[in-house]
């Protein structure tokens, strides 16, 4: 329509093309939809690289990740078989308007679950963790590498203290934080407002990068919803309501196997947690619907995993005949719920809450669970956590190594659910702020080291691993902000 308008010349065209996409506000929302792709997206390989390393560059990461799959697939399908359960079943039109008319209640359903169990645990992906070995370094002898006394026995390279420093520097100790209540330089009070008054501008601005650089620092309270929209690119435009609408009726017309997972899950963890058992009817529409959402398998593009398969009846192997199961690819496991329980104090509106949870795990939440060399996934983590605690607090390290309690043992859990229902949920908000902040889990690994750290006096007089995980049984009481910048700038290096 503007391109008609007389005073648009056409030699002219480029320059009156720029200045609309500026006074419109599209030029702002094109480099937001740019820099959110940048965030996503691993960079390009080199171009005669197969597209599978594009997934992952390590042969044995792949493998490893395919085995995982297979046992995970042979449990749901056991489950199918044992329950003679189908994995996806038309409902009933009785059922359908049972379940639509009590959508926003389903909390009070109590179906008979005794009989589902979680496809896995975290401690059984632990396990398996453990066991992954580089095959090129069997017989070799890798001196540097043999030193690491930790449960993951595979030679990738983590960050040690002074790179960490260098990455987390905003978190430095003369950096004003949010979490931090006893700063001596600058009284919080007045860093408090002026950060508020930053935060204000970055949201007028629009601008994801800007975003994304202030909550290194924390992100205000009253601020963090927009804030996180923002760096994650999401603005629950119409359509976007309407995707959720057309999902929520997948979910209503067809049951799932998957769905009673999703509803174990929740009952074993969130409804029982004094922070999250409100939520639960949010978590029930938000899991439901993102099981059925295929826009999640893209991200198979640059995760290791794979999305499983599943065949119609009787026509096993014909890939004609195969369908992505669940839809969105993703097998729920024992915890999983507990991604979307945090974000339930920030988004009301389901369809909103909904794009947040899909966007946080296409970018970060899928690492926790497959394997593979990334810096942010979860066997960089471990093995980022481990190095941490042997070269800082070798004697602790030593210790818990002796009588049985390899730390990883005990912080993995936290690590595989980004500490969500492990910390309170204002300073898991904290932690969660510097993820999106630096766009890596890395912190997950520095955090869980400052906790050993914290506790070591008390951990260096347990002599079993029961009473060991009975030290740190309870975070609840932690503040993240300091305990990571007394880890990572007080610690003599």
């Amino acid at each position: 329509v503007s391109l008609h308008k007389p005073e648009i010349k056409l030699e002219s065209l480029k320059e009156d093309i720029k200045d609309f996409l500026k006074t419109s506000g599209w030029e702002r929302k094109l480099q937001n939809a740019v820099y959110s792709e940048l965030n996503v997206f691993p960079s390009p390989c080199h171009p005669a690289a197969p597209p599978e390393h594009m997934k992952e560059p390590l042969a044995y990461m792949r493998k490893a990740q395919g085995s995982w799959e297979k046992r995970i697939l042979k449990s749901l399908n056991s489950m199918c078989t044992e329950l003679s359960i189908p994995l996806a079943q038309k409902r009933p039109v009785n059922e359908q308007k049972e379940l639509l008319n009590k959508w926003n209640e389903m909390g009070t359903d109590e179906p008979d679950l005794s009989l589902f169990r979680p496809v896995y645990a975290p401690k059984d992906f632990l396990e398996v963790l453990m066991n992954l070995r580089n095959p090129n370094y069997e017989n070799g002898e890798q001196p540097s590498f043999r030193n690491h006394l930790g449960l993951i026995q595979v030679p990738l390279k983590v960050k040690d203290i002074p790179e960490l420093k260098e990455e987390f520097s905003e978190l430095s100790l003369n950096i004003g934080q949010l979490g931090i209540d006893d700063s001596a330089q600058v009284p919080p009070e007045f860093f408090e407002n002026e950060h508020v008054r930053v935060g204000q501008k970055v949201l007028a601005e629009q601008d994801s990068a800007a975003a994304q650089q202030y909550v290194r620092q924390g992100s205000p309270t009253a601020l963090r919803a927009d804030l996180w929209a923002l760096i994650l690119n999401i603005s629950n435009q119409p359509e976007d309501i309407l995707y959720y609408e057309q999902l929520k009726s997948n979910v209503i017309q067809h049951n799932l196997l998957v769905d009673s997972l999703i509803y174990k899950d929740v009952k074993l963890t969130a409804s029982n947690d004094d922070y999250y058992f409100v939520f639960e009817d949010y978590l029930y529409q938000v899991l439901l619907c993102f099981s059925r959402d295929t826009s999640v398998l893209e991200h198979f593009t640059y995760s290791s995993a794979t999305p499983p398969k599943s065949y119609i009846r009787g026509k096993l192997g014909m890939e004609e005949y195969a369908v992505f199961y669940p839809p969105n690819g993703v097998i729920p496991f024992h915890g999983f719920s507990m991604y979307v329980a945090p974000l339930c104090f920030l988004y009301h509106e389901p369809s909103k809450l909904y794009q947040i949870f899909r966007e946080m795990y296409v970018r970060f939440f899928f690492r926790l669970h497959s394997i593979s060399s990334h810096p942010s996934g979860i066997v960089s983590l471990c093995l980022l956590f481990e190095t941490l605690l042997q070269t800082h607090l070798p004697q602790l390290f030593y210790h818990l190594r002796e009588i049985g309690a390899q730390p990883l043992r005990i912080s993995f859990k936290w690590m595989v659910r980004a500490f969500s229902g492990y910390l309170a949920t204002d300073q898991l908000l904290l932690l969660w702020d510097r993820i999106l902040g630096y766009n890596s889990l890395e912190i997950l690994a520095v955090l869980a080291a400052a906790v050993f750290a914290f506790r070591a006096v008390n951990l260096m007089e347990v002599t079993s691993l029961a009473a060991a995980e009975a030290v740190l049984a309870d975070l609840s009481t932690l503040k993240v902000m300091p305990l990571l910048q007394i880890f990572l700038f007080a610690t003599v290096t």
